[in-house]
């Protein structure tokens, strides 16, 4: 059975090319808003969750920490995605509990690295 992935991100441009990069691997639902993805979790609960920062009413930073403060999703796997390339935000997302954080554009090889590194992590691996 594939695996879930929650893509966030307000420019439709990007929840596609997540959505095709990911698709063949994975059941990948898209939402346009953190306030959407909230929502979103209410019913559904992922495996992992993919995340823009800069999108309006709700930054990528407050719907992390929404998520965090949820019982039920506090443990899930949350990859940070962002145009900027600072080493404060970064380190702001992995405050905020973030596992890991891709600037954009993003290699696709490295996006699907880092989405199985989050799913199956490495005392699960069973060969190298």
């Amino acid at each position: 059975m594939k695996k879930n992935i929650l893509v966030v991100d307000d420019e439709l441009t990007s929840c596609l090319i997540l959505e095709n990069f990911l698709s063949k691997e994975y059941t990948v639902i898209s939402t346009n808003s953190g306030l959407e993805a909230l929502k979103s979790l209410e019913g559904n609960l992922p495996d992992l969750i993919i995340s823009d920062i800069q999108m309006p009413e709700m930054d990528g930073f407050d719907f992390l920490r929404e998520v965090r403060l949820m019982g039920y999703t506090k443990h899930t796997p949350v990859i940070m995605l962002s145009g900027k390339t600072e080493s404060k935000e970064r380190v702001k997302c992995y405050k905020l509990g973030a596992q890991d954080y891709l600037s954009k554009p993003f290699n696709p090889e490295e996006l699907k690295e880092v989405v199985k590194k989050n799913l199956c992590p490495i005392h699960f691996t069973t060969s190298w």
